[in-house]
Order: C-alpha cells, then structure tokens, then sequence
C-alpha cells in the first residue's frame, strides 16, 4: 500500500527535477554572458572580450540546429542553440556599437568587401548578421541535399560540438597574446567552466549522442587554462610603463 503511495509524491518531484534541468540546459549557457554584458556596457569598453567568441558560437549552433534535422536529440539542446544564438548576436551587436564609437577617423569595413584580412572586423553590426545569414544559407542548402547520408549527418553533428568545444580557444589566444586577462570578466569564465561541467554531465547521463559527451570534456579543459591564466597573470607584477591603447588592439575583437 506504502508504494503506490509514493509514487504521488515521486512522479511530480522527478518530473520537476527533469523541467529544471531543461530549463538550466536551455538558458544556463547564457548566464556567463550577463556580466561580460554588463561590464562592457559599464566601461563602455569591449578589448578584453574577443567576439570570435560570438563566432565559434554562432557557427557551432547553427550546425548543432542543422545536425537536429538528420538526427532528432533532446528538445531543450536545440532550443539551447536557439537562445544562445539570439545572445551571441546581442553580445556582438553590443560590441560593435562600443567599438565603432571608440574609433576615430578608421576606415568603415563592410561584409560585402569580401576582404578576409578584416574578417569579423566590420564597423556595422548588419555586416556581422549578413555573414551568418549568408553562412546559415549554405549550410542549410548543403544539409539538404545530403540529409539521407548517415556519414554526413554524424559528421556534422561532429563539428558543431567540436566547434563549440573549442568556444574559448580565441580567449585563450587572446589572453596568451597580450599576456594580460585585462577586461576579461572572470565570473564569465568560472561560469563556463561550472556550466560545461554541468551540461557535460547532462550529455551522460541522458545518453546523449558520443560527440556531444567528448567535446564537452575538451571544452571544459579549455576552461580551467584559462583559468590558469588568470591566475598565472594576476601573480605577475605590473609593468611600469603606462597602458596605451593602439588602433590595433581591436584586433582583438
């Protein structure tokens, strides 16, 4: 008698642990943005943010979406790619609009010159969502016509979590080439890293698709470098010579 009394209780609790983790899932992986958000509206200043960051997120979940039509996973990791692409154009739109202003007398670049040494380097935000509408088109036309090949599809889930497995290499490049995480938002980092632990378990236990379970471990070593980093720079005493700032520091961006 005891039993199916329990199971009142049981089912709603377990369902109810089941829509938190979707929820954490869909919208966790935008928490580490708000203060990197805030502080470069703050500051009014985006040099310690590298918006390949944007990139590599941006690529990542379109194909992660893409991936979704050849091979149907988890409802909340698709809307998770949703939102996070919705975020990723904010961050980059913010960071566009504070770059633009801080900038005198520097030549306008658009999407539409075609020029790869100033790629990703547009002065308007509309050149930045052309490019990934114009990226979205033709990866959406190339699955299309090899959506009945299961090597394709696996392949393509393959690069989107590879691609975003590899979310804070251009941090990390960043970081490692001023030597400094000056403007970088450590609460940012901290939040990667406890997010990908969480999502990484996520993969798991649900019984994810293998490629989401291995990048995820690769993604969460990238965190903790550059965690490292910081730690490593912080220990360093600061030079004597002022901080300037050069045109092409935002090289960085």
């Amino acid at each position: 008698m005891d039993a199916p009394g329990s199971d009142w209780l049981l089912v709603p609790l377990q369902q109810l642990v089941s829509w938190a983790a979707a929820g954490a899932m869909v919208f966790g992986g935008v928490v580490p943005y708000i203060p990197q958000y805030r502080d470069i509206r703050r500051t009014q200043n985006a040099e310690g943010f590298s918006t390949y960051v944007c990139l590599v997120l941006l690529v990542a979940n379109i194909l992660r979406i893409l991936f979704w039509f050849g091979r149907h996973f988890e409802s909340p990791l698709l809307w998770q790619s949703i939102v996070m692409i919705v975020t990723m154009l904010l961050m980059l739109k913010l960071c566009t609009e504070v770059r633009v202003s801080n900038e005198l007398n520097v030549k306008r670049r658009f999407f539409a010159d075609f020029d790869p040494h100033h790629f990703w380097h547009w002065s308007s935000f509309a050149d930045y969502l052309q490019c990934v509408l114009a990226f979205a088109g033709v990866a959406g036309y190339i699955t299309y016509l090899s959506i009945d090949s299961a090597l394709f599809v696996e392949t393509l889930g393959f690069l989107a979590v590879l691609t975003e497995a590899m979310l804070g290499l251009p941090q990390l490049y960043r970081n490692h080439r001023h030597r400094s995480t000056e403007g970088m938002s450590i609460k940012m980092v901290l939040m990667w890293t406890s997010g990908d632990t969480f999502k990484t378990a996520y993969f798991l236990l649900n019984g994810a698709p293998l490629q989401f379970s291995v990048c995820g471990l690769l993604q969460v070593l990238v965190d903790l470098a550059i965690l490292a980093q910081a730690y490593a720079f912080a220990r360093r005493p600061s030079k004597p010579s002022p901080h300037t700032v050069h045109p092409t520091s935002a090289k960085a961006l």
